[in-house]
């Protein structure tokens, strides 16, 4: 079955007094690959301005604005239509046997160019976050897909949801502390954990989809603005998607933006203004992704 989706992702900024904006760098535009296309987009602003795009180094699509008028309220938004054709079960790819039991032998080659995805990138002060993924293999608990499965359940059960629009992530260690997090903080913790454990994580900016924001009835955590997960490179199954906000690894929920080595790497859209601090009001993030029908898949 593949998806058909409508999304718009409307960001808006106001201000007391006009301002003048510096350029601003836009990440929304899904990066389908296997997973998806986009079949139509546009990207739209309140006031004037100039649109560029680039493919960065790791193959996401960017938009860089540039503004020529000042302006109180600064509006961007981008309209997507796209193809999403879901994300298979595991089961439907075996691993290799390297790949059964942590930790995962990757060949020379894979090393080579996994590398940048296994060095673990925040500082882990007092041991806490090395320790809490060591917890998951102590007394031979070393079965790949249990330890994945036992992590991401663990987050899902003992820590709590705390919606932030405040840009920025949470230092996996402040994440254990507070015991909360938003979805990008719970992304965070369970990539440097498992790169604590030998494993190649990338973070992913997407979408979460919805049924309960487009008449269905099951709500999903996260939806209505920008959503974070993982992925984690198996032998034999490649890149697999894990959610631990909502404990998704599978189906048609999330919709791939883009993969980075760490957050900041892919915050949706950031920029500079000009002006008194007084003068920012705030920020409003709105997300809307509706469903238009299923095709069948062909044989």
């Amino acid at each position: 079955m593949t998806v058909i989706y409508d999304l718009e992702h409307i960001t808006t900024y106001r201000y007391a007094n006009p301002v003048t904006f510096g350029e601003h760098r836009a990440i929304f535009l899904p990066n389908g690959g296997y997973v998806g296309r986009t079949l139509s987009y546009s990207l739209e602003t309140n006031i004037p301005s100039k649109v560029r795009w680039i493919m960065d180094t790791l193959s996401n699509n960017v938009a860089f604005i540039e503004f020529s008028e000042p302006a109180q309220e600064l509006i961007v938004t981008c309209r997507v239509r796209g193809e999403h054709f879901g994300i298979p079960a595991i089961a439907d790819f075996p691993l290799d046997a390297r790949a059964k039991e942590v930790p995962v032998q990757y060949t020379p080659d894979e090393w080579i160019d996994l590398s940048t995805f296994m060095r673990p990138h925040a500082e882990d002060p007092d041991g806490s976050v090395a320790a809490w993924a060591k917890s998951f293999v102590i007394g031979d608990q070393d079965v790949t897909l249990d330890v994945l499965q036992r992590m991401m359940d663990t987050i899902w059960n003992t820590l709590t949801y705390q919606a932030r629009e405040v840009e920025g992530t949470q230092s996996p260690g402040e994440t254990l502390r507070l015991k909360s997090g938003t979805c990008r903080d719970y992304a965070w913790l369970m990539i440097e954990a498992l790169r604590r454990l030998g494993f190649a994580c990338r973070f992913v900016s997407g979408y979460l989809y919805d049924e309960a924001l487009d008449g269905g009835e099951v709500g999903m955590t996260g939806s209505g603005a920008t959503h974070a997960w993982l992925q984690v490179y198996l032998p034999g199954a490649g890149w697999r998607a894990y959610d631990p906000t909502n404990r998704i690894t599978a189906g048609y929920d999330l919709i791939r933006v883009a993969i980075a080595r760490h957050p900041a790497q892919v915050i949706p859209l950031a920029g500079s203004w000009f002006g008194d601090a007084q003068d920012y009001l705030g920020m409003d993030v709105k997300v809307t992704i509706r469903k238009l029908g299923t095709l069948p898949e062909f044989e």
